[in-house]
């Protein structure tokens, strides 16, 4: 087969102007890496025969830089998340992501920040740099849009923030619903947050509006339970399953059984707070530190690469997406360089084996609502 002979030469696509090139996929366990310039006609095939799904996994010892949703579209496995990324500073981020060869950017109205996030990715295009179909932007629909007739405008609000005409990927933020207004965390006189009386399966609903409005590719979920995803799979008349589901994921809350469910049932996993988010503004003094942690510290002293980067690969690994934040330029293209090394079944071992079920964000002025989704096991 031609493509089996191919050079090491990948195609010259404005996807891959910037940054180390991804591998296209796999056919038949063979690595479809590029073309002759003269068999360039090839490539709207080979491009075909991926969305229709005829991949395999990589061969052992090779990793794939995106990750195949269930709609056929491809989430690079890396991203840049912008939670808790301040005003003035998230622009530059963003851009400075774009210029180190991120193609994915995660964001959410609750940051609060979607303006800037719209000038970093719209200064990069107008540049020439990249062009909109080469970026996957995800953003959130927060818990006080969840009222059917809320989730249009507040997607439409997203994306003007954004400057943008569609997203990549669009996520119901929490399956909890709060009361609508001004306020993003409204309070009773419990300090608890005031709910809405919808329920997350009509709030999907509308969601699935927003993709045949072509204002959405493709919707997802986040901070969602099992029992909460296979609520919404088995919707009377569901029209679209999710893609994702983004949950907070490091390797003191591996997510091993969630991570297999949804896995096993086509949906995507997005590991936030993947370093264990250590600029949290409620970090106690004696809660435990990841990139402290003297046995990643060794893992990382053997591989010659930062504690965060194998933070990082041990999700790539697992084929979870993930979404480090950073503002720094410097640590922006460090957690990007993570596709040249490989941890060995025993270093992974070893990482899952610091599970403790200990959360960064358990949303406790939740509690007592009824889709509160951390009490349950997975």
């Amino acid at each position: 087969m031609i493509l089996r002979s191919a050079p090491p030469v990948y195609f010259k696509t404005s996807r891959w102007i910037l940054g180390p090139p991804p591998p296209l996929g796999y056919l038949n366990g063979c690595r479809l890496k590029a073309l002759p310039y003269y068999l360039r006609f090839l490539e709207p095939v080979v491009n075909h025969l991926l969305c229709l799904g005829l991949t395999c996994p990589p061969p052992a010892g090779e990793m794939a830089t995106t990750v195949t949703l269930n709609t056929g579209a491809q989430m690079p496995i890396v991203g840049l998340g912008t939670w808790k990324s301040p005003p003035g500073k998230v622009c530059e981020a963003v851009k400075a992501a774009i210029s180190a060869g991120y193609r994915h950017i995660d964001g959410a109205y609750v940051y609060q920040n979607e303006a800037e996030v719209g000038q970093g990715v719209n200064a990069k295009i107008k540049d020439g740099v990249v062009k909109r179909e080469d970026l996957f932007i995800v953003s959130k629909l927060w818990c006080t849009f969840h009222e059917k007739s809320l989730v249009r405008q507040a997607c439409e609000k997203t994306l003007s923030d954004l400057q943008l005409d569609y997203l990549d990927l669009y996520l119901m933020h929490y399956p909890m619903g709060f009361k609508a207004g001004s306020d993003l965390f409204p309070l009773d006189s419990a300090g608890q947050t005031i709910s809405d009386d919808t329920h997350f399966l009509d709030t999907w609903g509308a969601m699935e509006e927003l993709v045949d409005a072509g204002l959405v590719k493709a919707i997802g979920v986040s901070n969602f339970n099992k029992e909460q995803i296979e609520a919404i799979l088995n919707k009377p008349g569901l029209k679209y399953k999710p893609a994702n589901n983004q949950v907070e994921c490091h390797p003191y809350l591996s997510q091993e059984k969630l991570l297999k469910f949804c896995q096993s049932q086509g949906i995507t996993v997005t590991a936030y707070s993947p370093l264990g988010s250590p600029d949290r503004p409620w970090a106690k003094p004696d809660d435990p530190s990841l990139l402290e942690d003297p046995k990643i510290k060794a893992i990382a002293e053997k591989h010659n690469k930062t504690s965060a980067q194998v933070l990082i690969r041990f999700q790539i690994q697992r084929n979870v997406i993930v979404i480090p934040k950073s503002i720094t330029p410097q640590r922006i293209q460090e957690n990007f360089q993570v596709f040249d090394f490989e941890l060995t079944t025993e270093e992974i071992k070893t990482i899952v084996g610091f599970n403790r079920n200990w959360r960064v964000c358990p949303m406790q002025l939740s509690l007592k609502h009824a889709d509160y989704p951390f009490n349950a096991e997975f």
